[in-house]
């Protein structure tokens, strides 16, 4: 049975990843400088996760189980209200749970930050463990899109919902927000007015007629 100690430990490796991942990626980040970071050993990650892979899937866990749980109680209560979901509702429910993942008082930023730099890691692998995490809720998600769009042929669904995660990650990153052809505008528009702009434009994305055979 884990102690107290072991308990701390254990929170501490998982908080110093989720930062460092966040700021440097999981791939640039070496295992010692978690270590480092939250006062522990390598052998403690070996101990209480297996390896720095087995760490990422932790933090990953953690991470995502407050979002999982929000957007399969948003969707049932899309489910259970008059007539089917709209591609409107669904998208905005999906996004707005990520857009808006952890407290802003415990490191909410860096929560977001690591959600969307695991997604565009490199490392195909990397992307899978993310993958397996989600799979379950968000597959529902796309299959409630698909039944909402009886216009679009579903491998074009599938298409527009993995550009609608693509973008919700580089928002939570903070891509979105940060990159500009030109200088960066005088009024950025952050926070909530960032998470509308997503949503509407993700929105008129689904919504938007077959795309034309070439």
């Amino acid at each position: 049975m884990p102690t107290s100690r072991s308990t701390a430990t254990r929170t501490r490796l998982l908080d110093a990843a989720e930062r460092l991942f966040a700021e440097h990626g999981f791939a640039a980040t070496s295992l010692r400088t978690v270590t480092d970071a939250a006062e522990a050993n390598v052998a403690a990650v070996n101990y209480h996760f297996g390896s720095k892979e087995g760490l990422l899937r932790a933090v990953v866990e953690r991470a995502m189980a407050a979002v999982n749980r929000e957007r399969m109680r948003l969707l049932g209560a899309l489910r259970t209200a008059a007539g089917p979901p709209g591609a409107a509702d669904l998208v905005r429910a999906f996004v707005t749970t990520g857009a808006h993942v952890g407290d802003p008082e415990a490191g909410g930023a860096d929560l977001r930050r690591f959600l969307g730099r695991v997604v565009c890691e490199p490392d195909p692998a990397i992307r899978r463990l993310f993958g397996a995490e989600v799979a379950p809720v968000e597959g529902e998600y796309l299959s409630a899109l698909t039944a909402a769009l009886p216009h679009l042929a579903p491998a074009e669904v599938a298409y527009r919902y993995r550009a609608m995660v693509g973008l919700l990650a580089l928002h939570q990153s903070g891509t979105l927000t940060d990159f500009h052809p030109g200088p960066p505008p005088e009024d950025p528009g952050a926070g909530a007015d960032d998470v509308e702009r997503l949503t509407a434009l993700l929105t008129a994305a689904f919504e938007a007629p077959a795309s034309e055979k070439t």
